[in-house]
């Protein structure tokens, strides 16, 4: 629908214009904003499913509360959508996720309507806590968490905190039973079970606001009665709700797609004292067929025809496979082989390709919802008494499990391999998804050993490597996307651990590198010899233990090395080559590439490559030597 079409949509420049229009024009807004949505999304590709199911949530939100005096805290933000478009982005919509152009995520950098930073899940109820705590009376804030997100362990951290606090606080439940893929857990089917009569809801409302005016109900009686009511409630239903098990006054389930319905529960609970929690049931994908027959594919569809659903997929004959399809296969032939093998995954089966492996062997593979920290130590528990544990996480969302690999994995030297997904730089998903640190992060903690491959060929020994006797924890990283072979499938055989690998002799510069980015360094190599200049090309594959007969090597005979690695440049192969060195007696200049010291944002993988100097000219120009 071209936007001139619009009746409502295209006056509304922000949400004090949709605060002009009645109640009953409301449903017809919806109706725009989703329409919307799927027009721009279907040329320019990003998250799909989950924003068409928070549409009359986003916009009865921006009726009822006062934005962006009032504060909404989104959880999740690939459900944000409808509200970038409602809070004067409309025009720039179409940049969404391009280089230079809106943020797939909301980010207070880029609109005051934006509280806070949500690209990873579980943080809204923490931060909306803490911005509550911090205005106290002068705003009202909502945190609107769904997608999966009450499974991770920050979320039950902060509503123990909310219990306990003073505080307004309106949590909001988008319950859809869906992460990317299908939720799981006991918190999920608990919601699923969960039922409080709306009438119910309403009574005990209007008795409330009957007490609190005859000056019965204060702050102390209201915990007090709170108490009895649950524990009435609970009888009588024979369930017990445990939200108001911890002081948090619950209402719903609603129906989350009633606009109208919605606002009226809003405009109720917007004044009422103490931590609420309001349950929507919801569909993602509504109001899109497609979408809603197979949230798990149109989470992020890529380009579609939006009349017809038909999803423009690209040919892919005689192309190389994705990183996480040789992952998947390759997981698959060894748990055939391997007994002990047990694959799990927090909430990405699909993602990561975990789910070649569920279909076939569903007890052999665990997805525990968002809970990547949990995730890492339910591998270290099973490792400990005799399994071998893959642990899937995509490496920006390892971040959130650093402490379980160091406390619960490395100290033992239990034999985990974790799979690091997405790695380095990912691109379109932007800062919040970028896999920049875990080679800085992890490098200097003992007992690891870190591995990246650079090809798929790579990829399938350093598995069988890692599932070996005696191997202890193991960290394999590999990238978003494509790799380079096309005739993937190759024996698996050992690797062995800390050894390296020579690709090309040269006499003027070595080039030392550390994954995929390898492919692009060789190809620079290549080039540069016909300028005259002789590149000798070192694939590391192993940042932990370095490969210390290359070093040697390279100490010996050159004066000049570059590294390059798809990480930070900080603290990673660059670094840990430059204190080999030193504290070797060698002196070489060494130029170390790799992602700045600052937050790299979105765009397609070549622009952000050529961005940070870490495309093939950018290699080319580090590895030719300055003219004297």
């Amino acid at each position: 629908m071209d936007k001139k079409d619009y009746q409502f949509l295209n006056d509304i420049d922000s949400p004090a214009d949709l605060r002009k229009l009645s109640i009953d024009q409301l449903p017809d807004v919806c109706r725009e904003l989703r329409e919307d949505i799927i027009s721009e999304v279907a040329v320019n590709p990003g998250h799909f499913a989950s924003s068409l199911g928070v549409v009359e949530l986003t916009v009865a939100l921006h009726y009822v509360y006062n934005t962006p005096n009032d504060k909404l805290v989104w959880d999740v933000g690939h459900q944000a959508y409808g509200h970038k478009i409602l809070t004067g982005r409309r025009d720039q919509f179409a940049t969404n996720r391009k280089l230079g152009g809106i943020r797939p995520f909301p980010s207070p950098l880029e609109s005051e309507y934006d509280t806070f930073a949500c690209g990873h899940a579980s943080n809204s109820i923490s931060a909306a806590l803490g911005m509550a705590v911090a205005i106290r009376d002068k705003a009202k804030v909502v945190a609107i968490i769904g997608d999966g997100a009450m499974s991770g362990g920050l979320a039950f951290e902060g509503l123990n905190n909310v219990s306990s606090t003073p505080n307004d606080l309106l949590i909001i439940l988008n319950d859809n039973d869906m992460s990317i893929d299908r939720a799981v857990g006991g918190m999920e089917k608990y919601l699923l079970s969960l039922d409080t009569n709306e009438t119910y809801n309403r009574l005990r409302f209007k008795a409330a606001r009957v007490l609190n005016q005859w000056g019965i109900l204060n702050d102390d009686r209201r915990k007090t009665v709170l108490r009895f009511n649950n524990a009435m409630k609970a009888v009588l239903s024979h369930q017990q709700n445990i939200f108001e098990g911890m002081n948090i006054r619950y209402f719903g389930p609603f129906d989350g797609h009633d606009v109208k319905n919605v606002v009226r529960i809003l405009q109720r609970l917007k004044d009422m004292k103490g931590p609420k929690l309001l349950h929507l049931h919801t569909i993602k994908g509504k109001g899109y067929e497609p979408a809603e027959k197979c949230a798990t594919i149109w989470h992020a569809p890529g380009k579609f025809d939006p009349e017809t659903g038909e999803r423009q997929v690209s040919d892919t004959t005689n192309q190389p496979p994705k990183f996480q399809d040789v992952f998947g296969e390759t997981l698959l032939e060894l748990a055939r082989q391997n007994p002990r093998i047990v694959g799990v995954t927090p909430a990405m089966p699909t993602g990561c390709s975990m789910n070649i492996m569920m279909e076939q062997m569903p007890e052999r593979t665990f997805d525990v919802g968002i809970a990547e920290g949990h995730a890492v130590t339910f591998s270290a528990g099973m490792a400990k008494e005799g399994l071998q544990p893959f642990c899937n996480i995509y490496s920006s969302f390892a971040q959130r499990a650093y402490d379980n690999i160091i406390h619960d994995t490395a100290l033992l030297s239990l034999p985990v391999v974790l799979c690091l997904d997405r790695a380095g730089v990912v691109g379109e998903d932007g800062p919040t998804h970028h896999g920049m640190f875990d080679l800085a992060a992890l490098r200097p903690v003992p007992h690891l050993t870190i591995s990246s491959p650079m090809d798929e060929h790579e990829l399938r020994r350093l598995m069988y490597t890692a599932q070996l006797p005696g191997k202890g924890s193991f960290v394999i990283r590999y990238p978003r996307g494509r790799g380079v072979l096309t005739d993937w499938r190759c024996p698996l055989e050992e690797i062995p651990v800390g050894k390296g690998r020579r690709l090309r002799e040269g006499k003027d510069v070595a080039l030392l590198t550390l994954g995929p980015i390898g492919n692009a360094a060789l190809k620079a190599a290549e080039e540069c010899a016909g300028k005259g200049v002789q590149c000798a090309c070192y694939d590391m594959r192993f940042l932990k233990p370095l490969d210390e007969d290359i070093l040697d090597e390279v100490g010996r005979h050159f004066t000049r090395i570059v590294t390059v690695e798809d990480g930070v440049r900080n603290g990673g192969l660059g670094s840990a080559v430059l204190e080999w060195m030193n504290e070797h007696g060698y002196h070489p200049e060494v130029i170390r590439l790799g992602l700045p010291d600052e937050f790299v944002e979105h765009g397609t993988p070549a622009e952000l490559y050529k961005i940070v100097g870490l495309d093939k000219e950018s290699i080319i120009k580090a590895i030719t030597p300055p003219n004297p």
